[in-house]
């Protein structure tokens, strides 16, 4: 596994991981600026993105990226003050790992893609809310399409940029994506996760099973989760519950009023301001360091 790091090695530890279509590089903003107090940031491209590994045991569950980014943490020294913030599938894969009941990270910060509970719409949201979520959710059933969908990946790309944060030029995101998916196993990786997901009657490997078990789960410790008020792949109804579902773990909820899915990326400076309120403790300003890649 390879990771992006910025900060000195003696800072607090941010965990940050990307989704889909995206790489370590998206964190490009939010690592100096988590930096700048105290942390010590490490954005690893996660299984099956260049340079990381294609994994041999092609496992893509929810429990093999916990397995991941737990691994990863403990490679790191375990830090009892370390966070976690996760973005798409890296906000699933956080939204797992803090459903754990010995979670080990005292606050996580989940972007764009809700703990599953709160994905379930109340009583009285209506057939017109599940029909615009499939017509949101179109890529999800594409990308089960074996070949056609690894050839396709250089316009679904683009296209899901432009339909996710319409206002946010994505030129140099796309290319860094892209990048991250050099090969055909790549792009298989890639879309793997998706496939995994649906696919869930096929169980993940006896390594990742018990981290598997709480991918539905709440989360056990406090979340921040954000959101973008533009953002549309979810509809509002699919995303109203999210409070409720994180406020018994001391949790909090707040809204990017004009933001897309790639928020973080779109609203850099309030995105940082947000996730150093809630992880509170942060160091004084310093240098802005450069991003290094480490394996």
């Amino acid at each position: 596994m390879t990771a992006l790091t910025w900060g000195d090695a003696g800072g607090r530890l941010a965990l940050c991981l990307h989704g889909f279509p995206d790489s370590a590089w998206t964190w490009r903003h939010l690592g100096p600026a988590l930096a700048d107090r105290g942390f010590r940031v490490v954005a690893p491209f996660t299984r099956g993105y260049a340079p990381t590994a294609v994994p041999d045991d092609g496992d893509y569950h929810l429990g093999a990226l916990a397995y991941d980014a737990l691994a990863l943490y403990r490679e790191l020294g375990a830090p009892a003050d370390a966070v976690l913030i996760g973005h798409d599938w890296g906000a699933l894969t956080t939204n797992t790992v803090a459903a754990q009941p010995d979670c080990p990270f005292p606050r996580v910060a989940s972007l764009a893609v809700p703990p599953v509970p709160a994905m379930r719409p109340r009583r009285d949201a209506g057939v017109g809310a599940y029909l615009r979520q499939l017509r949101y959710s179109w890529y999800i059933l594409f990308n089960q399409l074996p070949g056609i969908s690894e050839r396709s990946l250089g316009r679904l790309i683009p296209r899901l940029w432009h339909d996710w944060s319409p206002r946010y030029d994505a030129e140099a995101d796309i290319a860094l994506t892209l990048a991250a998916l050099p090969t055909a196993a790549h792009r298989t990786a890639a879309l793997s996760y998706y496939r995994a997901f649906v696919r869930v009657a096929r169980k993940p490997s006896a390594r990742y099973i018990d981290l598997h078990r709480h991918w539905d789960g709440a989360p056990h410790v406090p979340m921040l989760y954000l959101h973008g008020s533009a953002d549309t792949t979810l509809h509002p109804a699919f995303t109203a519950g999210v409070a409720e579902v994180v406020a018994p773990a001391g949790g909090s909820v707040r809204t990017l009023p004009g933001a897309g899915h790639f928020l973080h990326l779109e609203q850099p400076a309030g995105v940082a301001e947000l996730l150093l309120g809630f992880f509170a403790g942060d160091a004084p300003h310093g240098d802005r360091p450069g991003p290094r890649l480490g394996t």
